[in-house]
């Protein structure tokens, strides 16, 4: 494992992966907040702890009324012939239960107007300091007893060499609808290892998104990068009732475990991009993801 500066990098973009032979920790260059508490809903205190940790927790984004309304929304979504029979519906390789459905806001009005929520693109133009459009949305099943886990990995490793997102400028909104345990597959993230760039070993395959999206291999970390990382930052538990969301930056290193409890865990999942960072052609991938996982589509978050 090679620890790498901009002076001696190996090509002309710093965030390289999956061109070498052995990984590379790569730090980053830009920062985290590119905003400030000036009329909006984070205060100073929770951008600097975004900054420092690269995520911040918010205890009650929505209320029981909403949380009930949203859980009916994605039981609706799952049990639908339409949607299921859909290529934006992703079925766990085990079980052919309905692991993940994407860009669920152009499916669906009543989440189409939650990612539009202030409290939620608001949240996010105020981290990202600009307007933001919507890269990817998904929601996510987890449900007990065999709910799969999601090994360690950065989303922005994935963007970028796969849908051509050019730096680290976009961050992810969690919205749980259910209560997350420490044992039902809940969030792991290794607080400030966004600053940190783990380059992958392994060329794109091409079509790599159709096996990625129930397992990915690809683009994860090795072990002896992750291991640095987690002796370096150490690993938080993100747990929380039903209605919490998290924010977090797209470089930061996180995953989940299988759910083998009873209970089940669900969210909504919305990346926000600035618009001052649109994806361009892929950086080390023979060909973009399709629109539904990475969007091509730039237009603004209406405020």
């Amino acid at each position: 494992m090679t620890a790498v500066t901009g002076s001696d990098r190996r090509t002309d973009d710093r965030y390289y992966t999956r061109i070498a032979s052995t990984p590379a920790l790569i730090e980053r260059a830009e920062p985290t907040v590119w905003g400030g508490p000036e009329g909006g809903m984070f205060g100073a205190q929770e951008l600097e702890a975004h900054e420092r940790d690269g995520f911040v927790q918010v205890p009650q984004l929505l209320t029981a009324e909403e949380v009930a309304g949203y859980a009916a929304e994605l039981d609706r979504l799952a049990t639908d012939p339409a949607v299921r029979g859909d290529e934006r519906c992703i079925v766990e390789k085990s079980s052919n239960e309905v692991r993940s459905i994407f860009e669920v806001h152009r499916i669906s009005d009543a989440i189409a107007r939650l990612v539009a929520d202030e409290r939620v693109a608001g949240r996010a133009r105020q981290i990202l300091g600009s307007d933001v459009y919507v890269h990817q949305s998904r929601i996510n099943y987890k449900p007990g007893f065999g709910g799969g886990g999601f090994y360690w990995h950065s989303d922005f490793e994935t963007w970028h060499a796969e849908d051509g997102m050019p730096l680290p400028r976009a961050v992810s909104c969690s919205i749980s609808l259910t209560e997350n345990f420490a044992y039902n597959g809940c969030l792991m993230i290794m607080p400030g290892s966004h600053r940190t760039f783990v380059s992958c070993v392994g060329e794109t395959p091409e079509d790599h998104y159709r096996a990625s999206l129930k397992e990915q291999e690809i683009g994860t970390p090795d072990p002896d990068s992750l291991t640095a990382l987690a002796d370096r930052h150490g690993i938080a538990m993100l747990t929380g009732a039903a209605g919490s969301a998290t924010f977090f930056d797209s470089n930061c290193m996180h995953g989940s475990s299988d759910n083998i409890s009873p209970y089940p865990r669900s969210n909504i999942f919305v990346v926000f991009n600035s618009v001052e960072n649109t994806s361009v052609e892929p950086f080390y991938a023979p060909a973009r993801r399709p629109d539904f996982i990475g969007a091509r589509d730039f237009t603004p978050v209406p405020r």
